[in-house]
């Protein structure tokens, strides 16, 4: 054996156990079929947002009049609007705005659901009880119903939009980090923790909050269904990104009056919501399934 066999080992193991995590979870999700179609299209929806300007064929905001309303083909891959735009370029410009309001949603809505749920599930007592009936209020009103009054009082705007979402969306985070809190405060080594001197703030921090995590990342990827739904249901009713943007509901709202004899208007648009929700519910199960401890003891 030579002096390159034996070090291979030892480069292995130094990998950091991170990556080896990751590894594993991305060869879990990619065995299976419906898993491997989210995090697929997730993969594909990155690329064509970060490359919008180079795989779009047009100007989205450009204005043909002498080609409305052309079926798919003859250089418009998808047809065109009521104002001659190219909807394929709108398409693959409107996959920006789905995932910044995706990932502004995500940033915010996950801290505030897990900062309020922890604090409440390992402090209990009053603070517990009043944060939760917070959380009641918001959970008792639909979510679209509380974004469309939180729109209707900020003003329609693609940014009060995503204030709007994310203000309706931490509930459910904090129902379950709270629920993963308290069967955690009770383990031996949180025990072990206070016996060491280490305050409340850092044991929520620093020994509930990492535990709760997988299950906070499985629950924020199937809610980014729900987000994109909330946030082309605001579009098409004028509350959320306001016109020329390519948003793919308030693309639906322009094309609604033309459906009839203009299919392609609201087909595309309408194609592409539903996949990206798919692939996201999709990749949430996916992922619930790779973060399953017993799946991991397997691997």
């Amino acid at each position: 054996m030579t002096v390159k066999d034996t070090d291979m080992p030892r480069q292995a193991m130094k990998m950091p156990s991170s990556l080896i995590v990751l590894r594993n979870i991305l060869g879990f999700l990619m065995r299976s079929p419906t898993s491997a179609f989210g995090l697929i299209v997730l993969g594909l929806l990155i690329v064509i947002a970060a490359f919008a300007p180079w795989i779009a064929t047009h100007d989205p905001y450009a204005q043909d009049l002498a080609n409305t309303l052309q079926a798919p083909g003859n250089g418009h891959l998808f047809g065109t609007d009521e104002l001659g735009r190219d909807i394929f370029s709108r398409l693959v410009w409107g996959s920006r705005i789905s995932l910044t309001i995706i990932f502004l949603v995500s940033i915010v809505v996950g801290p505030i659901g897990m900062i309020v749920g922890t604090t409440a599930g390992y402090m209990g007592g009053r603070l517990d009880t009043v944060m939760m009936r917070i959380t009641d209020i918001f959970l008792s009103f639909p979510s679209l119903i509380l974004s469309l009054a939180f729109v209707a009082a900020l003003g329609p705007s693609l940014n009060n939009a995503i204030i709007a979402i994310a203000l309706t969306a931490w509930p459910p985070i904090a129902r379950l980090a709270r629920a993963e809190a308290m069967t955690f405060r009770k383990a031996d080594y949180i025990a072990a923790a206070r016996l060491q001197g280490a305050s409340d703030m850092r044991i929520i921090f620093k020994s509930i909050m990492p535990m709760c995590l997988p299950s906070v990342l499985i629950r924020l990827t199937l809610n980014m269904a729900t987000v994109i739904l909330t946030a082309a249901g605001l579009g098409f009713l004028g509350l959320g990104a306001q016109p020329p943007m390519p948003e793919w509901g308030a693309m639906i709202a322009t094309g609604r009056r033309y459906m009839i004899d203009s299919w392609w208007l609201v087909t595309f648009p309408g194609l592409a919501i539903l996949t990206v929700s798919l692939a996201f519910n999709l990749l949430g199960d996916g992922l619930r399934d790779a973060l399953d401890p017993k799946q991991m003891n397997r691997r």
